[in-house]
């Protein structure tokens, strides 16, 4: 099949509380709010998305925070991504090992299995982030005041798939949807699109027989998603799946993209997002993130919906 996935476009996790959330990843991590939105399937809690200047597909990480909705802390297991890992400048680990000591967080050191030192944290929610110190990333930063260029996150730079049966879903990344492998270490496999390890265009596979079922809820990684063209090319997509006998969903809008969701064989979530039209629809660059903003089909209810979030701080 002709390959038609760019790189990475955003990861998405179920998170507990509204500022808790803010606080880790736009102040402590240094993401920029570049919107603040709902969830288009459940408007009464907030959909963050965190990212570069313009939230450029391959950095964007977005949060649904679910505290007081009763929604249970989830199982990190087989079929999910159970590690989300964020590109740094390798020189500057000694800086985030500082910083994030300073904020609280629980961390540690680990190799990554590919030559690359990383540093692993539990966000608030208990949701495991790398930072992984790489030589060449050339992507442009979203830098605040007390993280200088130099040191700020670039992105995304890859995702770890906890699978049982890593063939059928290492088949499916590269036959279906045109990644390739481009390294191996015991138990892992990192693919990415194209033929090397580009930050923002690379999956790992764990290889974890043993592990435990996955459960979605607080806590946990929801799904990836993967960035198309257009929307041309998205149901090109799609077409090609169904005629394989893969399930599909219709084309949803999500106002700053169009989305499709599937499983793949070990039952982790992916979607297939377009790149345009992109953050600035309904903001300038300049004031992403700053004014909560809703799909036109629910701004007859802003002042219900508006009630119904909790308040929040961006600091």
């Amino acid at each position: 099949m002709d390959p038609i996935i760019r790189s990475l476009h955003h990861v998405t996790a179920t998170v507990d509380d509204a500022q808790a959330d803010l606080d880790f990843f736009a102040r402590h991590l240094g993401l920029r709010l570049v919107k603040k939105t709902v969830n288009f399937d459940n408007p009464g809690v907030y959909h963050f998305y965190y990212g570069d200047q313009n939230g450029t597909p391959g950095t964007i990480w977005t949060t649904f925070p679910y505290k007081g909705k009763g929604v249970p802390v989830g199982t990190k297991g087989a079929g999910q991504i159970t590690t989300t890992s964020f590109s740094v400048p390798e020189a500057s680990l000694d800086f985030w090992r500082q910083r994030l000591r300073e904020s609280g967080g629980s961390l540690r050191d680990r190799e990554t299995g590919f030559g690359e030192e990383a540093i692993s944290v539990t966000d608030p929610s208990g949701l495991v982030v790398d930072l992984v110190g790489v030589r060449h990333d050339d992507r442009t930063p979203w830098a605040r005041g007390d993280v200088h260029p130099e040191q700020a996150i670039r992105g995304l730079h890859s995702v770890t798939l906890t699978i049982r049966n890593p063939a059928p879903s290492i088949a499916f990344l590269k036959d279906l949807l045109g990644f390739q492998v481009v390294n191996e270490a015991p138990g892992r496999t990192r693919l990415a699109v194209g033929k090397s390890e580009e930050p923002g265009k690379t999956i790992e596979v764990l290889h974890a027989p043993d592990a435990p079922a996955a459960r979605n809820g607080l806590g946990t990684v929801h799904h990836v998603a993967f960035a198309v063209a257009d929307a041309e090319e998205q149901l090109r997509k799609r077409n090609e799946l169904l005629k394989l006998g893969w399930q599909v969903t219709e084309v949803m809008d999500r106002q700053y993209f169009t989305s499709i969701y599937f499983r793949e064989p070990g039952g982790v979530l992916y979607e297939i997002a377009t790149v345009p039209p992109g953050f600035t629809l309904d903001e300038t660059v300049e004031g992403l993130g700053q004014e909560l903003k809703l799909p036109p089909w629910e701004e007859a209810r802003r002042e219900l919906i508006e009630h119904s979030l909790p308040p929040i701080t961006l600091r």
